[in-house]
């Protein structure tokens, strides 16, 4: 198994970024922040997961916002 020093998503799958994510902000502004339909319609963790999996650029906007959300400017957690 390969380290990723410089990734700090390594190890963190999206269930959990989904789940930090929901738990820090909610759904409703999650949805104001990130505004993706399976955030905003009837939200929920698997069919938010369901969406993500199969859309490559909007599983990369909620990773970078997690990123923002989470880590300082060094990689580290806040």
């Amino acid at each position: 198994m390969t380290t990723q020093p410089n990734n700090p998503l390594h190890g963190i799958t999206l269930k959990t970024i989904v789940e930090e994510l929901v738990a820090h902000y909610g759904w409703e502004s999650l949805g104001e922040k990130i505004n993706i339909k399976c955030f905003i319609d009837k939200p929920s963790v698997n069919s938010s997961l369901t969406f993500l999996r199969k859309t490559p650029w909007a599983r990369e906007k909620v990773e970078k916002y997690y990123i923002w959300t989470f880590f300082k400017r060094d990689g580290t957690r806040k």
